[in-house]
């Protein structure tokens, strides 16, 4: 199974920057059951929407061709709690890329109040553990992501070419 932590994309810059929006609710059993009494998003799942949100950016610089995963979290800091009702805009940057991976910084923000600060480091699992067995599919940007980034930019045509080779 895998968890979604965005709902969609509102902004992207191929190899620069992406912006994603999280919408909170109290139908995710995560935020009533963290602290019963006081539901609020659990800041290791904002970590984790903003791994999804960078990740994917890094992915698509290279054309989704390269097996990317969060390797460090290099920076996290909260200032205020998300409660269900609050929509969260995760704003990533692209700090450097090279074939071994990417470094990234973000911003959680709610209207204009700053959330969280968080920067991330992403290895290409191919590059760094050279000799390893993976599949041959790229099993981290596999359909299940695609959605997101629907009309967002020109990159329907790219998702769409990364669909059909993921399927065979």
């Amino acid at each position: 199974m895998r968890w979604i932590w965005i709902d969609r994309f509102v902004e992207f810059e191929s190899g620069r920057r992406a912006v994603a929006i999280k919408n909170v609710t109290l139908a995710e059993e995560h935020v009533h059951d963290h602290f019963p009494g006081f539901p609020m998003m659990p800041e290791c799942l904002m970590i984790e929407a903003m791994a999804q949100t960078a990740g994917i950016l890094v992915g698509e610089a290279h054309g989704f061709r390269e097996k990317v995963v969060l390797a460090k979290i290099g920076k996290a800091v909260f200032f205020n709690y998300v409660q269900p009702g609050d929509c969260l805009r995760l704003e990533a940057r692209i700090g450097t890329i090279s074939p071994e991976g990417a470094s990234t910084s973000g911003k959680i923000t709610r209207s204009q109040e700053v959330i969280a600060e968080i920067d991330l480091m992403f290895s290409h699992v191919d590059r760094n553990l050279a000799g390893k067995k993976f599949p041959e599919e790229n099993f981290v940007f596999s359909g299940t992501f695609a959605p997101l980034l629907r009309g967002v930019t020109a990159m329907d045509t790219r998702l769409d070419v990364q669909e059909t080779e993921s399927r065979g």
